[in-house]
């Protein structure tokens, strides 16, 4: 990365070399250590090269000894970019005044990037930051993550760890989100563990009290599976906390209807587009009367900031949103397309329903029933039935 800066600074040139003896031109570049790079044979009497201006200009000098031709393919860098301006003197001292504020606005921060939150969301941190002094537009040599860290801890409990790295204009702020503790076992409640649904138990894992079932048994919901009730003999009984995790196999049949004629978007060719560049938090309308008169409209909004050539952010951000009007119609649909409609949700809501639990076997059903559809999902799952019963002993 710095070799291409440097040489973004001084200047490239691409030269193709055509001599009878191409070796003479080459072992004349080692002869007078001019380095080159890119190397690519044309021909067996011809190559091409990139090498630093500095160099291309010597080299022209040695090899008029030599019967060659040499021919510049392409030239880049500083040098011959503001070479185009010599006697452009206004633009050469916007040029120079641009890259002034360029340098001037490196010392700023204008764009956020935050890592390691999960639970936190970007919007909390920011916010916090903001109540800090440190928001756009702050002056980056200022910020002192240490105080920072002490100050937004306290401000945002959910955080274990932060620190704020500042390069240019960006400030990355990385954050560790604290862990909560397993909440602690109470042995001193008394409980049962009873059935939460219907279902044919594969597993039982106990941790306390008395098993009333085991594998294989056919439970009802309701039905005690764990007892915190213990019979000593004939000399009475005591009370301790049943706890465990009860597995069966349990069945579902989830239903969601669908009339059969919908209401679908149908887009009509029509767009518009918004243009709007971001400076910092300032935000200016390019486009000329950007108001939507779309009565119906999907609205896509994609942005693209600026960069430099060494990838550093710059504080400007163009954003485009287009709205794509659309009108609403009504259509016929079979009970393929239903199904296809409905299956998803009925599996989402199955997903709620199980928690942790998995999915052993499913299928779906297609009816009609009063001018509509009705989809089932049929479902043999495998979940954790068990729910803790706290009683006074």
């Amino acid at each position: 990365m710095i070799l291409d800066l440097v040489n973004l600074l001084s200047g490239t040139v691409t030269i193709t070399v055509e001599s009878g003896f191409p070796e003479r031109v080459l072992n004349l570049c080692s002869a007078h250590d001019i380095p080159f790079w890119d190397m690519k044979w044309r021909s067996p009497t011809s190559f091409t090269v990139s090498l630093s201006r500095r160099h291309y200009l010597r080299l022209r000098r040695l090899v008029k000894k030599l019967d060659c031709a040499i021919t510049v393919e392409k030239k880049e860098g500083v040098p011959f970019f503001v070479r185009r301006f010599r006697r452009r003197y206004v633009l050469l001292a916007g040029l120079a005044l641009a890259a002034c504020l360029v340098l001037f606005g490196s010392f700023f921060v204008w764009d956020f990037r935050i890592e390691g939150n999960v639970n936190v969301t970007d919007e909390e941190i920011l916010r916090a930051l903001e109540k800090e002094g440190v928001t756009y537009g702050t002056f980056g040599l200022g910020i002192h993550p240490e105080t920072l860290k002490n100050h937004i801890l306290m401000e945002v409990p959910e955080l274990s760890w932060l620190t704020v790295n500042v390069n240019g204009f960006r400030a990355t702020v990385i954050v560790r989100e604290r862990v909560e503790p397993p909440p602690l076992r109470d042995e001193h409640t008394n409980a049962n563990v009873v059935a939460a649904r219907d279902g044919l138990v594969t597993l039982v894992q106990l941790y306390g009290g008395h098993a009333e079932v085991m594998k294989g048994s056919t439970v009802t919901e309701g039905q005690l599976l764990i007892s915190g009730v213990a019979d000593i003999d004939d000399r009475g009984v005591y009370f301790t906390r049943g706890e465990g995790k009860v597995y069966a196999r349990t069945w579902y049949d989830l239903t969601a209807r669908a009339p059969k004629t919908v209401v679908e978007k149908s887009f009509t060719g029509r767009e518009k587009r918004v243009y709007t560049l971001i400076l910092g938090k300032q935000r200016i309308k390019i486009t000329p009367n950007s108001s939507i008169s779309y009565a119906d409209y999907d609205k896509i909004i994609r942005k693209q900031k600026f960069r430099l050539p060494g990838g550093r952010t710059l504080p400007v951000t163009l954003e485009c949103a287009t709205a794509r009007e659309y009108g609403r119609t009504e259509r016929v649909i079979d009970a393929e397309k239903a199904r296809a409609r409905l299956t998803p949700v009925l599996q989402r809501r199955l997903g709620d329903l199980l928690g942790g639990g998995s999915v052993m076997d499913d299928s779906v059903t297609v009816t009609e029933e009063d001018g509509a559809f009705c989809v089932t999902l049929h479902a043999e799952c495998e979940e954790q039935i068990g729910r803790t019963v706290e009683f006074a002993g």
